[in-house]
């Protein structure tokens, strides 16, 4: 339990000046910051800027007081009974970019459509796969995330990151420990990505090429996938063939739910959605319980019909007992 002598001595390390926004709150519902629209309350919200995290992170640590960092929140499902401790946003004030042929530098804040739209508009190529995928530069990195052949690790020339001491150090892409949908950043919590330095191919006069890449890329996206939807994107991680650890090396796991005859499965306001049985959906009115039951029921399923244990893209944060 947080204390009001915390309260106080968090909102000394927050700076001032920023129009007078609000930007830390209590009991705050995770339902506004995830892509699913679910998920019950932080005990303490804050949209940090880059400065407030190298003060924030190693006071709460000396404090012992729990805290986990997130960005978008596209590929989180966080519990309805909440989060204890605090929850840092890395958002709106850790977006800054700019562009140094041929790289980009950008704050792990930053979108990943927008970060492609830049890269385009200067005639870079290397983001096209990130154009729809609606998750922040940060977020990516963690899980490594990719589509349509692409992956982030394809791009990193160096990470920056926050240490427990409130230090920041640039690791390699062969410290990041890539693999698929992994990063080491999902097993080390003494880590804050804060910033990335892209490398990307420099195309003179190709940015319309690159454009319609994208655009290609995003009309598969909306063809394919039920957007229309709150979801966290694939539930499941692809499925390991023993042929690589590339994506078009394993298998698509909903291969494997829809042989299980999960399509259209629901729980509550949860569904497996008919148009792709990739992705379990928020059709309007599904608690985090909802959502969180129909994934477990799914990978009950397959694991009966197939043996095979699906993993979870989504990061599950709170308790789901």
């Amino acid at each position: 339990m947080i204390t009001e002598s915390d309260i106080r001595q968090i909102k000394g390390l927050m700076s001032v000046g920023y129009d007078g926004e609000q930007r830390l709150f209590q009991n705050e519902p995770m339902s506004r910051h995830t892509s699913f629209g679910a998920g019950g309350p932080a005990e303490v919200f804050i949209d940090a800027t880059g400065e407030e995290l190298q003060r924030l992170v190693p006071f709460l640590r000396e404090k012992a007081i729990p805290y986990i960092v997130i960005g978008a929140g596209s590929n989180l499902l966080v519990s309805d009974k909440g989060i204890p401790g605090v929850v840092i946003c890395i958002g709106k004030w850790m977006m800054t970019s700019a562009i140094q042929d041929p790289c980009i530098e950008a704050d792990s804040g930053c979108l990943l459509p927008v970060l492609s739209n830049m890269a385009a508009d200067n005639e870079l190529s290397g983001l096209e796969f990130a154009a729809g995928i609606p998750g922040s530069l940060g977020g990516a990195i963690t899980m490594n995330a990719g589509a349509y052949g692409g992956e982030i690790c394809d791009v990193i020339e160096s990470v920056t990151v926050l240490d427990k001491s409130g230090g920041l150090i640039k690791m390699s892409p062969e410290e990041c420990g890539f693999s698929y949908r992994h990063s080491i950043f999902l097993e080390r919590d003494d880590l804050v990505i804060t910033g990335a330095r892209l490398r990307l191919e420099k195309r003179v006069g190709g940015k319309d090429e690159i454009k319609a890449k994208m655009r290609e890329n995003m009309e598969k996206r909306k063809s394919s996938q039920p957007i229309e939807f709150r979801s966290a994107g694939s539930t499941f991680k692809r499925v390991d063939t023993g042929a690589g650890d590339a994506a078009t090396d394993r298998r698509p796991a909903w291969q494997l739910v829809q042989e299980a005859d999960c399509k259209g499965l629901s729980v509550g306001g949860a569904q497996v959605s008919e148009k792709h049985c990739g992705f379990v959906i928020n059709k309007g009115d599904a608690t985090a319980t909802d959502i969180y039951s129909l994934i477990q029921t799914v990978r009950d399923r397959v694991r009966e019909k197939s043996g095979i244990v699906l993993d979870c893209e989504v990061r599950f944060l709170g308790d789901f007992s």
